[in-house]
Parts: structure tokens; C-alpha cells; sequence
């Protein structure tokens, strides 16, 4: 009962702060009084308009929303099929980390729009957007995954030695189990970058159609409050994916809670 009531009260004050930051934010354009500073009254007429009749050349904000989901679900996919192996990897065999961070390391600092050019000169439609997405996601996912192996408890591993358990015994039973928490944090931190990345990929792309690239249509037009309907879009869809995975998250590593400090 204690916990439904908690999560009730989480829901209601998170309803208040919205209400709140929509208060303020109306009387903020009221004092403005811009129209590069559009009220929510106005955002939300322009989040009906393209709901219902589409952006200026016609194209549905469904097909904006879908088109963007694809790319990020393919980007995203990508940096996981690669990053949490080979973090597993270097994380077992450090020296393999030791010996390539000469090239590993400079690259995670490289932005992903830096990459930009090379992406338009190398590739070509879905696969520009899914190299720029895969990199922004990839180096969270790996750094973790790398980092947690190192993290595991040696007294597990040496009770499992201890009684003769093989390298593939204790990897499988002992190092994949006690990762897999760190492993699905960096995922939810590759996510949220992979949604940061959706406007420098759609800028490159050939196609009109993604939320990044509706918000480049309505920029060169300066109309603030399209552009803010597709960053609010980009958030809410992120907020949605960050609290389905936390839900995830919370049902197969329950046994966290018991440490948790309220």
C-alpha cells in the first residue's frame, strides 16, 4: 500500500512541476511578447497543426515520428550487438584494451556531428543514419560494459576457483550476472545519446521525412513553435523509452532494491 501511495504521490508532483513550468512559461512569451518565443498555447496549435494536416510539404507527424524510431532503433541495435561483446572482451583480457585505447580513446572523444562529412561522402541514405546514431550510442554502452567487468566481486570469482570452476564457468554464472545491471545503465545512457543524435543524422540524409529534419524545415523558416513541437516530441519520446526500460530494468534485477538508501 506504502508503495502504490509513493508512486502516487511521484506521479502527482510530477504533474505539478509541468503545471508549473507551463505557468511560467506563459507568463514568460506574455512578458516577451515575441514571436520567437512562442507560448504553450501557441506550441500546442502548431503541435495540432501538424498532427492533423502535416508539415509544410505535407508529410504527417506519424510518418516524422516512425521514420525517426526506425533509425534509432537500427543505430541503437547496432551499438549494442557491438559494444557490450567487445566491452566483455577487454574487460576479460585487459590487455587487449591496454594495446588498442591508443585508438579506441581519442575516437570516443570525437563528436558525432564532426563526422558529419565523412558520413555524406562514404554512405548513403539509412546507413547515414545509422553510423551517426551508432556512434553516439556506442561508447557509453562499451566504456560500461568494459568498466563493470573490472567492477565484479573477486571473492565470488575466487570461491568459484576455489571449488574448480572453469574461465567459462565462472564467465557465464559469475561476470555476465553481475554486469548485466551496469550493462543495461549504459544502455540507458547510450539511448538518451542516440536521441541526441537524431538531428545531425537526419541533417545529412536524403530524406525529408525524421523529427530532426522537420525541425530543420520550420528553422529555415523561423517558426519557433513547429521547431519546439519536434524538440518536445524528441523528449517525450525519449521520457517514454528511458521509463519503459527503467521498468525493465527494475523487474529482472529486483534484487537491487534491497541495497537502495531511501
Amino acid at each position: 500500500m506504502d508503495k502504490r501511495t509513493n508512486q502516487l504521490k511521484t506521479v502527482a508532483y510530477n504533474l505539478l512541476s509541468v503545471a508549473i513550468v507551463a505557468l511560467l512559461w506563459t507568463m514568460f512569451a506574455a512578458w516577451q511578447n515575441s514571436p520567437y518565443f512562442p507560448s504553450p498555447a501557441e506550441i500546442w496549435k502548431a503541435f495540432v497543426g501538424l498532427a492533423t494536416k502535416g508539415d509544410i510539404e505535407g508529410v504527417s507527424l506519424s510518418a516524422h515520428i516512425w521514420a525517426s524510431l526506425v533509425r534509432i532503433f537500427a543505430g541503437f541495435v547496432a551499438a549494442c550487438v557491438l559494444g557490450i561483446p567487445l566491452g566483455l572482451a577487454m574487460g576479460l583480457w585487459p590487455k587487449l584494451y591496454n594495446r588498442t585505447r591508443a585508438i579506441l580513446e581519442p575516437i570516443r572523444f570525437i563528436p558525432p556531428i564532426a563526422w558529419i562529412p565523412m558520413a555524406i561522402v562514404l554512405l548513403v541514405g539509412f546507413g547515414r543514419y545509422v553510423f551517426l546514431i551508432w556512434l553516439g550510442a556506442f561508447f557509453p554502452i562499451f566504456i560500461t560494459t568494459l568498466l563493470s567487468v573490472t567492477r565484479v566481486n573477486p571473492v565470488h570469482v575466487n570461491v568459484a576457483k576455489v571449488f574448480g570452476a572453469k574461465r567459462s564457468y565462472i564467465i557465464r554464472k559469475i561476470v555476465i550476472p553481475s554486469v548485466l545491471p551496469d550493462i543495461a545503465t549504459g544502455m540507458r545512457v547510450g539511448l538518451g545519446i542516440a536521441w541526441m543524435c537524431i538531428v545531425a543524422a537526419e541533417m545529412i540524409g536524403g530524406e525529408m521525412v525524421g523529427i530532426g529534419r522537420l525541425i530543420l524545415k520550420y528553422a529555415e523558416l523561423l517558426r519557433m513553435g513547429e521547431i519546439i513541437v519536434g524538440m518536445l516530441v524528441i523528449g517525450i519520446i525519449g521520457f517514454i523509452m528511458n521509463e519503459i526500460f527503467i521498468m525493465v530494468e527494475n523487474r529482472l534485477f529486483r534484487w537491487r532494491s534491497e541495497v537502495s538508501i531511501d
